[in-house]
C-alpha cells in the first residue's frame, strides 16, 4: 500500500473517532449542567470541558466567557476549531474521498451521507437545533460508519489501518475523558464520595454509552474505584484503556505479517499493553489517577507518532 493512502484511511477513522469523543463531551456537559451546584466545580462545568477538549484557548480567543450556547456552537460548528465536529467530519470525509477506491461503497455511503447532512444542519436555525439532537446525530453516524466498516471491507491492510486509527485515537479519548472526571471537575477532595461525586461518575458512564455494561460487569454502588477499573483496565469494556491498546497491538502486529517487517512501534504497543495487563486499579491510584492518564496520553501520542514514522512518512515497503 502506498503510505499517502495508509495515512488517509487512518486519519478518516482518528477524525471519526474524534467527532464522536467531542460530542461525548458535550453530552457530559449538558448532563452536569441540569444537576443544581453544578457550576461549583472547576470554574464551570463547560469550562472544564474546554479544558478536557484542549480548546480553552482558541474559545477565549472568539468567545470569551465560557457560556453554554456559544461552547456548544464552538465544539459542534465552529470549523475555526479543529476538534469541533463540523471540522472532524469535514476532514473525514476529504480523506475517503482521496482514497475512494480503497473504501467499499456502504463505508463511502456512510461517510459522504453524515458530510451531507451536516450541511444541512449548518443550513439550520441554532434555535432548532438542541443538543441532545446533535449529540444524538453524531453518534448514530460515527456508529453506522464503524458498522459499514465492520461489515463490508476486506480484512487487508486498509481495515488494519483504519483501525489502528480508531484504536489509538478512542484510548486518547477515554483517558481525556476520565480525567475531566477526575481531575477538572471535581473541585476539592472533600467532595470525594459525596452525591455530586457518585452523579458525576455515573454521567460518565452515561456520556460514554457504558452505563448498563457497568452495572453488568459489576452490580451494586457505583464507585471510583470500580469504574476506573472498567475504563481502564477491564478487557471486557470496548473502550478500556486496556481494550484499546488491545486493538493497537493487534493491528500493528497484523500489519507486522502482511509486510514482513517488526518495528519499535510494534514493541512500543506491546510494552504498553503488557504494563496495563500487569497493573491493579490500586497501582493506579497508587501512582495518581490524573498522573496516569496523563503518562497514558504520553504513551499514546508515542505510539501514534511511531506509526507515523514507520508506515505514513513514505518509508513503508
Amino acid at each position: 500500500m502506498l503510505s499517502r493512502t495508509a495515512e488517509n484511511l487512518y486519519w478518516l477513522a482518528r477524525y471519526m473517532e474524534r467527532a464522536e469523543k467531542t460530542a461525548r463531551l458535550l453530552e457530559v456537559g449538558s448532563r452536569i449542567s441540569l444537576m443544581p451546584g453544578g457550576a461549583d466545580g472547576y470554574r464551570n462545568e463547560w469550562d472544564a470541558l474546554l479544558l478536557a477538549a484542549g480548546t480553552a484557548e482558541g474559545f477565549d480567543r472568539k468567545y470569551g466567557d465560557a457560556v453554554q450556547r456559544n461552547i456548544e456552537s464552538y465544539l459542534f460548528f465552529d470549523t475555526d476549531n479543529p476538534s469541533s465536529i463540523a471540522s472532524c467530519i469535514g476532514r473525514a470525509r476529504e480523506n475517503g474521498r482521496i482514497v475512494r477506491t480503497a473504501l467499499t461503497t456502504q463505508v463511502w455511503d456512510a461517510l459522504n451521507t453524515a458530510f451531507q447532512e451536516l450541511k444541512e444542519l449548518q443550513r439550520t436555525p441554532r434555535s432548532e437545533l438542541p443538543l441532545s439532537q446533535l449529540v444524538d446525530w453524531t453518534l448514530r453516524h460515527t456508529a453506522q460508519l464503524r458498522g459499514a466498516i465492520d461489515a463490508t471491507q476486506l480484512r487487508n491492510d486498509n481495515y488494519d489501518f483504519l483501525h489502528l486509527g480508531y484504536s489509538i485515537e478512542r484510548g486518547d479519548n477515554t483517558a481525556r475523558l476520565l480525567d475531566v472526571k477526575y481531575f477538572v471537575l471535581l473541585p476539592r477532595i472533600d467532595f470525594v464520595g459525596s452525591g455530586l461525586d457518585n452523579y458525576q461518575w455515573t454521567t460518565l458512564l452515561r456520556a460514554l454509552s457504558a452505563h448498563r455494561a457497568f452495572h453488568w460487569a459489576y452490580g451494586g454502588d457505583v464507585t471510583a474505584h470500580k469504574i476506573a477499573h472498567f475504563l481502564i483496565l477491564n478487557p471486557q469494556c470496548p473502550r478500556s484503556l486496556r481494550s484499546c491498546t488491545q486493538g493497537m497491538s493487534d493491528h500493528l502486529d497484523r500489519l507486522a505479517r502482511g509486510y514482513q517487517r517488526t518495528t519499535s512501534v510494534q514493541s512500543k504497543a506491546r510494552a504498553l499493553l503488557g504494563e496495563l495487563v500487569e497493573m491493579t486499579v490500586e497501582d493506579v491510584f497508587e501512582e495518581g489517577l490524573h498522573e496516569f492518564l496523563t503518562r497514558y496520553i504520553g504513551e499514546v501520542a508515542t505510539v501514534g507518532g511511531l506509526v507515523a514514522e514507520t508506515y505514513l512518512s513514505g518509508d513503508m515497503r
